[in-house]
């Protein structure tokens, strides 16, 4: 079984595209191979800046043979019919079988399908993923018609086997397939000739070409954080950074550089985002004082000098971009430091826009500063800090390095509200009040911070509400749906107990919506706009807790429960309810409850009337009767205070209880007696264990 290896050999392949071209190229020929019946062991795909490499191991050498029975029309078709069928077939009439079927004489071919060697079809599949290939952007050179994210320059196309190697014969828009490839562009640029995987990678890495990106990840990280330590330093861990340099070079070489002394007392972060961004350097800390004082480059090649000339050029162009974040830096502390201070960046933000239909930046700070007070003594946060923080929270959109580095804005907010004097707490929600902006970051946690990033968020639902700007299938341009998770968040990860009706029909009040008369938030509540946008809020809730293994129906149980609003609670009823359900007990009481509630709504059809009260113990008849009355009132009990104090792990618990006391009453007792007096008793007991059970949860929308 011959071994299939591939090299697409370009010029520099964007850092971002590469790792997907690789999986791409993996994908379209081994698919195209097996589809073409050639199968094989195992494949593995690599990516340099200029190049994509495929090794295919324990390929067959060529497709089996294949015979394809053809069902036809009958014997007694018309003759054009039956010329189609052969036409189709590549076969003559006396070729065809006739067979008796229930149908009739039937025609029938028997079509043979020769194997094809390997070569013919690994040809085909590679010139087809080449012209088809769904590069993100691509372009044309020259004249021909091939279109590639750079220039191509040669293909390397060889099946090698223990008598020797084959060069796959495959032109592709004039560019002919070989078993040759290129080392490093400037250490080792001459052709170099391949036989087979392992001798192609063997002559890479002499000729200073790492193929694989984890060995190129892995060895910039190990000596970069080898050369930090002995320095007393650490480098700053960047994952993205890593991944993007380590496609940036065929042979890294790492070095480490000086940042001059003017630009030490920068904020961490200006320095570590500008050399980032602009020069693509791992920012190197020194764990003591937290300051960023060297930086880490990779160069794609080793000089005499050991990289001095490299790293003096690198620190030069950092030098000049540091400059500029220190003049920027110091002008916005200026401002911040003035008589006016942050508020000079306020007033500025009157003149840009939010949305054409929601006003200015600065009419939204007015709307967040004015729900931030109302929600501050719902979150035990000083109300007068919060309307501050609200208020300062956008200024520095206005700054000049905000301009610059808008991935900075809220960071650069809080050191230009600590230059300002503003207290801690309103720096930590200037700097907070985006957060979180995925499901894996940090939500706020200090009160002031979480009425401030609360406001921010539900200004943003209420306000796109209030405009009918809502998610329409995969479209949410305004990431109201991350907004809506935000709040969820925040509320149940600090376990905040908040009633969103109020807090949404302030925000939809600020936003302009009129109400009418209905001007309170308890006449709120029969809104059709509150029920929307809560509804929606549920719906992100739901995503939210099947992450966490609760089901859509539990939480549906639950949500149909007074106090919906509260999404704190209603998580908490929702775990309580799954973990209950996880049980024996649970999970048996639900076929318990719903045989009972069937029972009882087919009677109070049928009768007209409403089994709600009156179930009389003396009425009893048998024990198991007898025995369900105590079981309910053990559990009403437990069940009323347990609620009250929103333990709903010990009304779940109880309610889980009833068991096995409403199993035996089914085993023994009829309700339906002749009796009528004993049939209305036992419906009304049927109706005491729906009131009992339906006060934890709505257990008619659990599936089962």
């Amino acid at each position: 079984m011959p071994d299939l290896l591939i090299e697409l050999f370009s010029e520099e392949i964007p850092a971002r595209m590469q790792a997907r071209a690789a999986d791409d190229l993996k994908k379209l020929v081994t698919n195209g191979l097996v589809d073409a019946g050639l199968t094989y062991a195992s494949a593995a795909a690599f990516s340099t800046p200029r190049r994509l490499t495929l090794t295919i191991e324990g390929m067959l050498d060529a497709s089996p043979s294949l015979t394809e029975e053809r069902k036809g029309p009958k014997a007694d078709a018309p003759e054009k019919a039956i010329e189609g069928f052969l036409r189709g077939a590549g076969l003559t009439r006396d070729q065809l079988e006739e067979r008796d079927t229930p149908k009739g004489k039937i025609l029938f071919a028997m079509i043979n399908k020769p194997g094809r060697p390997a070569a013919e079809i690994v040809a085909e599949v590679l010139e087809t993923t080449i012209r088809t290939f769904p590069w993100p952007k691509s372009m044309r050179w020259g004249t021909g018609t091939l279109r590639w994210v750079r220039p191509l320059h040669s293909i390397l196309c060889i099946l090698s086997a223990e008598d020797g190697a084959q060069v796959v014969p495959l032109t592709v828009d004039g560019i002919t397939a070989g078993d040759t490839t290129r080392g490093h562009r400037f250490m080792a640029p001459d052709t170099i000739t391949v036989s087979s995987f392992e001798d192609y990678s063997a002559k890479l890495k002499r000729a200073f070409v790492v193929l694989d990106p984890a060995e190129r990840r892995d060895t910039i990280w190990n000596d970069a954080t080898n050369m930090a330590f002995a320095n007393g330093l650490e480098v700053v861990e960047d994952a993205g950074l890593l991944a993007e340099v380590a496609g940036l070079v065929e042979y890294p070489v790492v070095l480490m550089g000086q940042i001059g002394e003017d630009f030490l007392g920068l904020p961490p972060e200006v320095l570590q985002t500008s050399m980032k961004e602009h020069q693509k350097f791992f920012s190197v800390r020194n764990p003591k004082t937290g300051r960023i004082e060297r930086f880490v480059t990779v160069a794609n090649r080793t000089t005499a000098d050991d990289g001095a000339t490299i790293l003096a050029g690198n620190e030069k162009v950092l030098s000049a971009r540091l400059s500029d974040a220190k003049f920027f830096w110091e002008n916005d502390l200026r401002i911040a430091q003035s008589d006016a201070g942050m508020q000079t960046w306020v007033d500025r933000l009157s003149n840009v826009t939010f949305h054409n239909k929601l006003g200015t930046q600065a009419e939204l700070i007015s709307r967040m500063e004015a729900l931030a007070g109302e929600l501050a003594p719902m979150v035990k946060a000083d109300a007068d800090e919060a309307r501050a923080a609200a208020r300062f929270a956008k200024a520095d959109l206005s700054s000049e390095m905000v301009y610059q580095f808008p991935e900075l804005q809220g960071l650069m907010g809080s050191y230009y509200a600590k230059a300002a004097g503003k207290s801690d707490a309103i720096a930590a929600a200037v700097q907070d009040h985006y957060a979180p902006l995925g499901p894996s970051d940090d939500v706020p946690t200090a009160p002031v911070s979480i009425a401030v990033a609360l406001a921010e968020k539900i200004d943003k639902l209420t306000g796109f509400w209030a405009i009918d700007e809502k998610p329409t299938g995969s479209k949410d341009p305004f990431a109201l749906r991350r907004a809506a998770l935000g709040v969820i968040r925040i509320l149940v990860e600090n376990d905040v107990s908040l009633n969103l009706s109020v807090a949404l029909y302030s925000g939809l009040k600020l936003n302009g919506v009129e109400f009418g008369d209905a001007n309170d938030e308890q006449d709120f509540t029969n809104l059709d706009i509150k029920v929307n946008l809560l509804s929606f809020l549920h719906d992100r809730l739901k995503v939210y807790l099947k992450d966490q293994g609760v089901r859509h129906d539990i939480i549906d149980a639950c949500i149909a429960m007074e106090g919906n609003d509260d999404l704190t609670l209603l998580v908490k009823r929702a775990k309580a309810l799954s973990e209950t359900l996880k049980t024996d007990d649970g999970e048996n009481l639900i076929q318990g409850f719903k045989r009972a509630n069937n029972i009882l709504s087919q009677a109070e059809d049928a009768d007209g009337v409403e089994y709600s009260f009156g179930a009389d113990i003396k009425f009893a008849e048998t024990e198991e009767e007898r025995a369900l009355f105590a079981a309910l009132d053990t559990a009403e009990a437990q069940i009323k205070p347990a609620m009250g104090a929103q333990d709903f792990g010990t009304a779940m618990s109880a309610m889980a209880s009833l068991r096995g006391p409403i199993d035996a009453f089914f085993d023994a007792v009829q309700v339906n007696s002749d009796n009528a007096t004993i049939r209305r008793n036992r419906l009304n007991l049927l109706s005491r264990i729906r009131t009992i059970c339906s006060s934890v949860a709505d257990l008619t929308k659990i599936d089962g």
